[in-house]
């Protein structure tokens, strides 16, 4: 396909995708003519990741174009891949920045009770630890023991969202399947957990 069709099945400009193009975001077509080029399926498969990469995820070009040279290695392991898509480590391995130390004690054994095992370097680890923090001093008795009905909820959801990812074996669709399902979805999921509450009020409150 001409990068006119490509445009119109990818839903990215024409003028995005020539700066992809140059960016080294998205492989080159095949050449047909000195201007001419082109494009086949993996390229409207790799532009709809970009898609989410940048317009979902919100990564800059620099970092989507890690991401993506990583998947495009040949990483057929799909722990790894989703854990690239989800953040939990970067692009090359890389360990996190050093920074201001915090006690992640309280995350640790949560993690322990839970029985998971998941990498240290996980985000989701520092979210917790500052929630925490944050919930004690305001002056609330919060700690980890109460986030464990919490974290079994969450052990379930993680088994319906890893459920919807069996199917396709193209690393790329992998990684844009699992893209948008987690942040797209994570939404809606605060949504019903308000409407549930709703709910629940209305019985306890109102009978």
């Amino acid at each position: 396909m001409r990068i006119s069709e490509l445009s119109r099945r990818s839903g990215v400009s024409t003028a995005t995708i020539k700066y992809y193009l140059r960016e080294g975001l998205l492989p080159p077509g095949r050449a047909t003519a000195a201007t001419q080029a082109e494009y086949g399926e993996s390229h409207v498969r790799r532009l709809r990741l970009i898609r989410a990469l940048i317009g979902v995820r919100g990564l800059t070009v620099s970092a989507a174009k890690d991401v993506l040279d990583t998947i495009s290695e040949g990483n057929s392991d799909t722990h790894e891949l989703l854990g690239l898509v989800f953040g939990v480590w970067p692009a090359g391995g890389g360990k996190d920045e050093g920074g201001e130390e915090e006690d992640h004690s309280g995350v640790t054994a949560l993690v322990s009770e839970m029985g998971w095992k998941v990498s240290e370097h996980n985000p989701a680890r520092q979210v917790i630890t500052q929630t925490l923090h944050t919930l004690r001093s305001l002056g609330m008795d919060y700690d980890w023991h109460d986030l464990v009905p919490y974290a079994e909820l969450a052990e379930k959801t993680a088994v319906l969202d890893l459920d919807q990812l069996q199917g396709p074996d193209d690393p790329l669709e992998k990684a844009e399947r699992a893209m948008l399902l987690t942040f797209l979805l994570e939404p809606a999921l605060l949504a019903l957990r308000r409407l549930a509450q709703e709910a629940e009020s209305t019985i306890r409150h109102r009978g």
